[in-house]
């Protein structure tokens, strides 16, 4: 009987040799960037993980940043901290959305910090608290303008003073009082001097109901790098985390940011075509002269946006070659006129290729703007087919 070769089972792990893309992730741009953000905002940092590290992998960008210095982790979910948990990372962790009728007792025993914004969820926090016998930990979270989560004044007086009442039971310990800008990718923007206001009036109400929080934070991204008012004892740091300026306002040489990702794939086809050929989907390109056409093993099943069609680029034998016709679910061809091409010649989608002239490769931010989105929707959509690969992995802890 003939070898068929390895198969691939249902669980197989897709690694960087046998994935038509990879995405490359270099954890020494995690800690530069951590460091360079804390000498700015000379304030403790916490590294926002959620979302699988914003595309880049929860535990290799945790480990990396804890590393360089910063002194919690952010996620969104339950699952996500105690998945962080479970990888033998201890240190401190906010978790922060939540429904209200959740069991918060792994989280309590997993020592991790859980974020209530409304009565009910506090309920619930404390009823798992009672029920494990032990405290939770939680910090209260104000609305100050943003209107996502968050209590908002009229609401957090009587959130603050059950907290109180919890924390005199020995169910509940509020150790922080937090918030989220809407806006401070603007500086000098009014709403981030109201917010501060807005702010320090819920720390004074939590004060008065008897509480004594030992974190304050409300600073994101942009706000360490370009509002001091904003930092207090904490500041959250997502997307600048991953190398990718928060704003143009903070794009200057005091703030050198290195982009985390590469997302790279090779040629899997190439044609000579002559004027006249419609290219993808629907007709919408057709060529303008005879030219050669690579086709990409990528497509918007692994988070490249169909809406950046007749924009998009990418960077091929040294250069930027533009994306026709329509984005498919697996595929998109690249136009690359007369240059030689050949299969297997790489791609760098975007990121950084230290062979290629200054600039050639497309970044996170021309992606977004190409497709109407931000960097952080680009970077979450990397989808699960392209296989992750950690370079510089060296100086990380637990």
């Amino acid at each position: 009987m003939p070898d068929e070769g390895p198969r691939l089972g249902p669980h197989t792990v897709v690694t960087p040799d046998r994935a038509l893309a990879e995405a490359v992730v270099d954890l020494a741009a995690i800690r530069g960037n951590v460091r360079t953000i804390t000498a700015v905002a000379e304030t403790p940092l916490l590294a926002v993980v959620k979302a699988n590290g914003f595309g880049h992998g929860t535990f290799e960008v945790a480990r990396a940043a804890l590393s360089a210095g910063a002194t919690w982790l952010g996620v969104t979910s339950a699952a996500e901290a105690l998945a962080v948990r479970s990888a033998g990372i201890g240190a401190p962790v906010l978790s922060w959305l939540h429904r209200p009728d959740e069991d918060f007792a792994a989280l309590i025993a997993a020592s991790v910090d859980i974020a209530v914004s409304t009565g009910p969820h506090l309920d619930a926090v404390a009823r798992s608290a009672r029920d494990l016998g032990s405290p939770a930990v939680v910090q209260l979270k104000a609305d100050t303008g943003l209107s996502r989560n968050g209590a908002v004044s009229a609401d957090w007086s009587d959130l603050t003073s059950a907290a109180r009442r919890y924390e005199v039971e020995g169910t509940v310990q509020v150790r922080g009082v937090w918030s989220h800008l809407t806006n401070a990718e603007v500086p000098g923007c009014p709403s981030i001097a109201q917010q501060v206001a807005d702010f320090e009036e819920a720390v004074q109400v939590a004060r008065r109901a008897g509480l004594d929080p030992a974190l304050l934070h409300l600073a994101n991204s942009a706000a360490a790098l370009t509002a001091a008012e904003t930092r207090y004892d904490l500041c959250r740091i997502g997307i600048a985390l991953y190398g990718v300026h928060p704003s143009h306002s903070t794009l200057t040489s005091a703030v050198t940011l290195r982009p985390a990702m590469t997302l790279r794939s090779t040629v899997v086809n190439v044609k000579r075509v002559p004027a006249g050929t419609s290219v993808s989907y629907g007709l919408r390109h057709v060529t303008d002269r005879s030219t050669t056409l690579a086709l990409l093993p990528l497509g918007f099943g692994d988070g490249l946006p169909r809406t950046a069609e007749g924009r998009a680029a990418v960077q091929l034998g040294g250069a930027r070659r533009p994306i026709v016709g329509r984005i498919a679910m697996d595929q998109c061809v690249v136009d690359v006129g007369d240059l030689p091409v050949a299969l297997g010649d790489p791609v760098v989608v975007f990121g950084c290729d230290d062979d290629a002239v200054p600039d050639a490769a497309p970044s996170v931010a021309d992606w977004a703007r190409w497709a109407g989105t931000n960097p952080h929707e680009i970077l979450t959509g990397i989808g699960a087919r392209v296989a992750r690969r950690y370079v510089n992995t060296e100086a990380t802890i637990v």
